[in-house]
């Protein structure tokens, strides 16, 4: 079952919304108005979630709040990556949350919490362990980022890539399970935390994983999924093939669609982190994804 859906991912991260060129994020602010207003229309039963920030930033959430986007939202989400990207202590995550309360009475979701195993399991264990301690009732929703590590063939998407050094490099290690499918030492507490803590776990295009994560997902207790179905993906020969199998896969999940991603023929310029055109060609493309598997 589909109980929420996202509008982007990290809109106040470069690697996912090109705010050089749309420096007071209006453009990001009539779009996700354009489809939310698309998605109440199509089913107002279904939660809508302002994309999960990255980095936590309260002023990035008052200025949404001042153009009107938070009217339309039920929710706002945040994401928080303490042990591998952020300049903030992981003992700190309940002081995160608390600054976004001072500017929204909303609901806070914790869209994306992980640990990688980049230099140890022992840090993700630990890691795990302590996010759980101090968000389990705290925030609605607490997606665990994520299930499994990314083939090491496949590009992260991120703007600046290798250059980033090992800030790059810790994107490939962010799972529970291996490349591979053999488990990490944190696997076996996981289920220690569910179902008050989900999962946020990308699939690609038609992606190989589906059935494993699937039987994983279930084996741990999961109850609450985070996901995506990407803009850009739909313009692919037999899209809504994948999205159908994918949607039908995760149908026994309380899921969080993500729609990200701008296709290079409808952004200002051709790449995934452009603001498109015409807002209106993102809604529609909400629109017709909450027909299709919500309504």
């Amino acid at each position: 079952m589909v109980e929420a859906v996202m509008f982007w991912n990290e809109p106040n991260n470069l690697s996912h919304w090109d705010f050089g060129m749309d420096p007071d994020w209006d453009i990001y602010a009539r779009m996700v108005k354009t489809a939310a207003g698309a998605v109440i229309a199509e089913c107002p039963r279904v939660k809508r979630i302002l994309g999960g920030i990255s980095p936590i930033d309260a002023r990035f959430i008052e200025n949404m709040r001042r153009k009107g986007v938070l009217n339309l939202v039920d929710a706002v989400a945040v994401h928080g990556f303490p042990l591998d990207w952020n300049h903030w202590a992981i003992h700190e995550w309940p002081d995160r949350i608390d600054e976004i309360r001072t500017v929204t009475s909303l609901p806070v979701w914790v869209s994306e919490a992980g640990v990688s195993t980049f230099g140890a399991e022992e840090i993700q264990e630990f890691g795990l362990r302590r996010t759980a301690e101090l968000l389990i009732g705290k925030t609605p929703r607490i997606h665990w980022y994520s299930l499994f590590d990314l083939p090491k063939t496949w590009p992260a998407t991120t703007r600046h890539r290798e250059a980033e050094g090992s800030s790059y490099y810790r994107h490939f290690y962010m799972g529970l399970l291996r490349e591979d499918g053999s488990p990490k030492k944190a696997l076996a507490r996981f289920h220690l935390y569910t179902p008050e803590m989900g999962i946020c776990q990308w699939f690609h295009f038609e992606d190989h994983r589906l059935r494993d994560a699937v039987l994983w997902l279930e084996r741990l207790g999961v109850r609450h999924l985070r996901t995506g179905l990407s803009w850009a993906d739909s313009f692919r020969p037999d899209a809504d093939a994948w999205f159908d199998r994918q949607m039908k896969a995760l149908e026994k999940f309380d899921t969080t669609l993500t729609f990200c991603f701008t296709p290079e023929e409808k952004g200002v310029r051709p790449h995934h982190t452009s603001p498109p055109r015409e807002v209106e060609s993102y809604a529609d493309f909400c629109s017709r994804m909450v027909r299709r598997y919500v309504s």
